[in-house]
């Protein structure tokens, strides 16, 4: 169960991270706040996200991003049953191409 602290903590990050700007101050804060292994598991699930909403299947998506079965199946739960954080990153993303 997460904590006031916790859930405070998180607030907090989530509002830092909408005061950037631009790419490259996003990129600079991640850079700083996370690992370059945190940040790449973080963007391969956006990946295995976009592939699963463009109708990949399962074992293209492991073959082409070597994301595991149960990432890959977290990320369809999460497309399905989540609270749809993918979908809106996902159509924004789709408008700016």
């Amino acid at each position: 169960m997460i904590s006031d602290k916790e859930k405070n903590n998180l607030s907090q990050f989530y509002k830092a991270v909408l005061t950037l700007k631009n790419e490259e101050e996003c990129r600079r804060f991640f850079d700083d706040v996370a690992t370059i292994k945190e940040a790449l598991d973080l963007s391969a699930r956006l990946e295995v996200a976009r592939m699963l909403d463009e109708g990949a299947v399962f074992s293209e998506i492991s073959k082409e991003t070597g994301a595991s079965s149960a990432t890959i199946s977290r990320v369809n739960k999460c497309l399905s049953y989540g609270e749809g954080g993918y979908k809106t990153v996902l159509e924004r993303l789709k408008e700016t191409e």
